[in-house]
C-alpha cells in the first residue's frame, strides 16, 4: 500500500492526487486535513486534523530549517502525531509528499520511504533543498525540456519529471473550439482577478465568455465542457490548470499569480520561453484586450503537446512502483 499526503491549500494537490491514484495498480490512501470527498479512487482516507496559523506562533519555520512547525500549537502536534501512528499502523511501503517539507522529514524519520512532489520556483532554500534530499524519488509534475529548474539539478538522479498529468487525459480528442468563444478558469488558490475584470473583457472584444474560479461567479460544473467550448482560454500558472488547459489543446492567455517562492511566475516564464502560450505579467487594461487575444488566436494550443502528452500520470505511476519496491522493508 502506499500513501499520498495531500496539501490542504487550493484544489490542486488534491486533483493531481486523485488522478494518480487512478492510475496506481497498487491501493493508495490519502491522507489529508481536506474533507474527504463523496466520490474518489483512494483505497481509504485519513482524515488529519486541521493545523490553522494561530496569532503569535512561536519559531513556526525552526530558525530557517522548515517552513512551518510552530512551537505550542496543538493542531500541529495532533496532525504529526496522527500521521506517525497511522504509519505505525497500515506499515506503508511508501508515501508520496504533495507537499510538505515538515510531513516529508517526519515520515523519514520514521523509516518511511517517501516520494516528494517538485514545484516549481525558487526552491533552493534550506527547508526545501532537506526534503529532495530525504526523498527516495522526486516527481516533477512537468517536462524537463521546457523547464529544467537550477534547484533540481543536483538531485536530478532520482528525479522523475512526469510531464504535466490532467484528469482529462485520455479522453477523446477534444472537438474543434467554437470560434470567439473565451473561458476565463482560475483556481481555488486565490486570485487577483474580479468579475469587473471579467466584464471589462468581455465588454471590450464582444466575445462570449465563460468565468470560472472567480470571486463572485459560480463553479464550472463540467471543466471540460467549458474548455472545449472555448477558442481562448485566460488562466493562472498553476501547474492543474496549465494540465488542464494542455490536455484540451486551446490557446491560452496565462496570469501567473503571487504564490511563494515565485511559483507561477517560474513556470509562466518557461512556457513563454518555449512559445507555448501568450504570457502577460498582469491582467491589462480592457483596450489591449482585443489584440492579446488575437494573438493567443495566432499561437493555437497544438504546442502543449510539449507540455503534456498525455502519458504524464502512467509515467508517475510507474515512478511509484518501482520506488516502492526499491524502498520497501524487508
Amino acid at each position: 500500500m502506499i500513501g499520498y499526503y495531500v496539501h490542504h491549500h487550493g484544489s490542486g494537490h488534491l486533483t493531481r492526487a486523485s488522478t494518480v491514484a487512478a492510475a496506481c495498480a497498487e491501493p493508495v490512501v490519502a491522507l489529508s486535513s481536506l474533507p474527504e470527498p463523496a466520490a474518489h479512487p483512494f483505497a481509504g482516507w485519513v482524515t488529519l486534523p486541521a493545523d490553522p496559523p494561530l496569532p503569535g506562533a512561536m519559531d513556526a519555520d525552526a530558525g530557517g530549517a522548515l517552513h512551518w512547525a510552530p512551537v505550542e500549537s496543538p493542531g500541529y502536534r495532533a496532525r504529526m502525531r496522527r500521521l506517525v501512528e497511522w504509519a505505525a499502523a497500515a506499515g506503508p511501503r511508501l508515501v508520496v509528499v504533495d507537499v510538505s517539507v515538515e510531513v516529508a522529514a517526519l515520515l523519514r524519520l520514521t523509516g518511511v520511504p517517501v516520494a516528494v512532489v517538485a514545484m516549481p520556483g525558487e526552491r533552493d532554500d534550506p527547508a526545501h533543498t532537506l526534503a529532495y534530499r530525504l526523498a527516495t524519488a522526486v516527481l516533477a509534475p512537468w517536462p524537463r525540456e521546457v523547464y529544467d529548474p537550477a534547484y533540481l539539478r543536483p538531485f536530478a538522479a532520482k528525479t522523475t519529471w512526469t510531464g504535466a498529468l490532467s484528469r482529462f487525459d485520455g479522453h477523446p480528442a477534444p472537438p474543434a473550439p467554437q470560434p470567439g468563444r473565451l473561458l476565463v478558469l482560475l483556481g481555488t488558490g486565490g486570485t487577483e482577478v474580479t468579475g469587473a475584470d471579467v466584464d471589462a473583457l468581455a465588454a471590450a472584444t464582444g466575445w462570449p465568455t465563460r468565468a470560472a474560479g472567480v470571486a463572485g461567479r459560480p463553479r464550472s460544473e463540467d471543466v471540460l465542457a467549458d474548455l472545449h467550448a472555448a477558442e481562448v482560454v485566460v488562466t493562472h500558472a498553476g501547474l492543474n490548470a496549465l494540465a488542464e488547459v494542455s490536455a484540451a489543446r486551446r490557446a491560452a492567455v496565462v496570469l501567473p499569480q503571487s504564490r511563494p517562492f515565485a511559483e507561477q511566475h517560474a513556470t509562466a516564464a518557461a512556457l513563454d520561453d518555449a512559445g507555448l502560450a501568450v504570457v502577460l505579467p498582469g491582467w491589462p487594461a480592457a483596450e489591449r484586450w482585443p489584440a492579446v487575444l488575437a494573438a493567443a488566436r495566432e499561437r493555437g494550443g497544438a504546442g502543449w503537446a510539449r507540455w503534456n502528452d498525455g502519458s504524464g500520470a502512467r509515467r508517475f505511476a510507474a515512478c511509484l512502483a518501482r520506488t516502492a519496491l526499491v524502498g520497501a522493508p524487508a
